[in-house]
């Protein structure tokens, strides 16, 4: 089987098209499966929790309805009036009590509304409750109760002329709003049923269910009463922890589900929704369907195409074998010998050409960059007519030793040394004894520019000094550090200058400035600039300055890549830059 695969280039790039189309569209298929199914589930878990969220407006509605209920019949002057008044009236009691029997009767989730009276007077109340479960809770949680100007009870029974009711209930004290006396305390309770009814009208999932639970993970309303008032742990063990204002938990038991659970803001309240996960199997048995159907169909064109596609390829290739049967695989691929005027002739004859016009061209390039830069560089010193400026600077220097100035002597005996040796003849390297004298030359005149604004130091290994080097390279970066760094400080700054002898047979020169250093971001845009193809116009080429650029540049020209500038910083610290030369003088 091998040998005959081997032997036909046709039959192992069928093999091989056929794989490199099967595996990817399988690949596909099982990744869109997957999407589409987490997709599937992902939709129905959003469904289900924006369903909470609908269900929790609705009970921040009542709650909040409640709360402002209770304060508005506080605040009644007929209700302040009877609690506080130390006699029976048994007609502002009758027209209390239609009071709150109006202000409920639109109110379907309110179950009763009782105003207990300090005094022992009977109690206000819009329906006759028989017996009530509300002391033993209040006993139970007296502690918590008396300690919160509002609290909101269990789940508990009332026993009332319509029958056993479920409810839990808002109570707060009721006090004076003369003297904040405490007068009793009012109940609203709010019924259970109804609630419940909330929950399962509220368009959730068929085989789903809601859960109410309050603050202690107890189920306060539910659709299965045999569940109300225990923990939900009870029902669902290992349930886990519901941490969070709200979250998605999956549960296994006996059924897979997955649950959902959101929390009432001010009240610990969480509405907890549980959703069977075969739902979600269900549709994606179709959508595995629909997928298999579309890969199995893209795998028969594209297995056709292929064959056609190899049929199409192979058989020029099949003369260019011919033609290249006498080629050694051991040696290098030498020019091919053109003899067809097919279209195999025609790509080899092409590639020839190419290869040859590449080589050409990358020479040529390499030419033109190199005669571009002593141009450039030719230019920025032609600008400068050297005898004029050296006449008038000697002029301006007598002047000045005549008005005996020596000040402006100096400075302009340094400008005319720093000006000579910029130009110094043409000439592209100098010792390095020489470019150190140039670099203190600028030294000098800035600090007269500049006084008490920096201090700069030397340390040149003397072995260096007669040792020749490309000139114009100290002086660049001595004047970024001055410029970028020390001038944008508050305080006086330093510069050193270093350079020694690293190994046999290079040279190291580090400028590191004590400035305000330079942002993280800048200095990466800084290093990328660095390597940024030079500008083809000359109007975009830097004038009075070569730059870090063009020193950059210059390096690489001349010492090649591993001679180029490295920049280290930290904003607040400083900058150092540096760079490593051959210590042969002429460039590579």
């Amino acid at each position: 089987m091998k040998r005959w695969f081997g032997k036909s280039l046709k039959r192992k790039l069928s093999l091989f098209l056929l794989f490199a189309i099967l595996l990817p569209l399988l690949l596909t298929g099982g990744i869109s499966y997957k999407i589409a199914s987490s997709i599937t589930e992902d939709k129905a878990k959003q469904s289900g929790m924006n369903t909470l969220r609908q269900i929790a407006g609705k009970l921040e509605f009542i709650i909040q309805d409640v709360e402002t209920m209770s304060l508005f019949i506080i605040g009644q002057r007929d209700i302040q009036a009877y609690l506080d008044d130390d006699k029976e009236d048994v007609l502002r009691f009758m027209t209390n009590v239609g009071f709150l029997t109006n202000l409920a009767f639109s109110k379907k989730y309110i179950s009763n509304i009782t105003i207990t009276n300090d005094s022992g007077r009977p109690p206000l109340s819009n329906t006759t409750v028989l017996r009530s479960g509300l002391p033993d809770v209040l006993k139970q949680n007296e502690e918590t109760y008396r300690s919160s100007v509002k609290w909101w009870s269990p789940l508990y029974e009332n026993q009332t002329t319509d029958g056993l009711k479920k409810v839990f209930s808002l109570v707060r004290p009721v006090r004076s709003y003369n003297n904040f006396k405490p007068l009793g305390t009012i109940s609203i309770s709010v019924d259970e049923e109804e609630i419940a009814r909330y929950l399962a009208e509220a368009g959730w999932e068929e085989s789903g269910f809601v859960l109410l639970l309050d603050s202690r993970d107890e189920i306060l309303s539910s659709g299965q009463p045999q569940w109300l008032n225990r923990p939900v742990a009870d029902i669902f063990p290992d349930i886990g922890s519901m941490e969070g204002d709200s979250g998605i938990l999956n549960y296994g038991g006996k059924e897979q589900k997955t649950i959902l659970y959101y929390t009432i803001p001010g009240l610990g309240w969480k509405l907890v929704g549980f959703i069977p996960t075969q739902i979600y199997t269900k549709q994606n048995g179709y959508v595995l369907m629909v997928t298999a159907s579309a890969v199995g169909l893209g795998l028969i064109l594209a297995a056709g195409l292929a064959l056609y596609f190899l049929q199409w390829v192979t058989r020029p290739l099949t003369r260019l074998t011919q033609n290249m049967k006498d080629i050694n695989p051991d040696e290098p691929i030498p020019h091919f010998e053109v003899r067809s005027t097919d279209e195999v002739g025609l790509l080899l004859r092409s590639y020839n050409k190419l290869s040859d016009r590449i080589q050409r061209l990358k020479e040529q390039v390499q030419k033109n960059e190199a005669m571009k830069k002593e141009a450039d560089i030719q230019a920025l010193q032609a600008q400068i007519n050297p005898h004029f400026l050296y006449n008038t600077l000697s002029s301006i220097h007598w002047i000045a030793l005549m008005n005996k100035d020596r000040q402006i002597a100096e400075m302009v005996g340094a400008l005319s040394d720093f000006l000579r040796f910029s130009l110094n003849k043409g000439e592209e390297f100098c010792p390095v004894q020489q470019e150190v004298a140039h670099a203190q030359n600028y030294a000098y005149i800035q600090s007269i520019r500049f006084p008490e604004q920096f201090h700069i130091e030397f340390y040149i290994d003397p072995a260096m000094l007669p040792i020749p080097m490309l000139k114009l390279l100290l002086q660049p970066l001595i004047e970024n550090s001055v410029i970028h760094g020390i001038q944008k400080k508050q305080s006086k700054g330093y510069v050193y200058v270093h350079g020694e002898l690293s190994g046999a047979a290079r040279m190291k020169f580090i400028v590191e400035d004590t400035g305000i250093g330079i942002d993280p971001g800048k200095l990466r845009e800084v290093r990328r600039n660095l390597t940024m193809e030079e500008a083809r116009t000359p109007a975009v080429q830097p004038r009075g300055s070569y730059g870090l650029r063009n020193v950059h540049q210059r390096l690489l020209l001349h010492y090649g890549p591993e001679a180029g500038l490295t920049i280290e910083s930290e904003p607040g610290k400083g900058t150092i830059i540096s760079f490593t030369i051959p210590i042969a003088g002429e460039p590579i």
